[in-house]
């Protein structure tokens, strides 16, 4: 069975940076990865409020948040 995992972004080049590194770091046999760009989908950012994402790019993973480098706080996006 995957695991979930949510990569949030906002299109910014460290967030672009950080989606292409994971791409290739990441093992897609044992993760479901959806890329879900704030910016662009901006009814998503209480859902990732809600799982403590603070700041963009950040993935989580079963739930629990890791916050990359800093790209944009969640409150810039809304």
């Amino acid at each position: 069975m995957k695991t979930k995992a949510i990569f949030y972004h906002a299109g910014c080049p460290v967030c672009v940076a950080a989606e292409q590194q994971l791409a290739d770091a990441i093992d897609p046999a044992r993760f479901d990865i959806e890329v879900v760009h704030l910016g662009e989908a901006k009814a998503r950012i209480p859902e990732a409020e809600a799982v403590g994402v603070k700041s963009v790019p950040a993935l989580v993973i079963a739930g629990q948040p890791f916050h990359i480098n800093f790209g944009a706080a969640i409150a810039d996006l809304k």
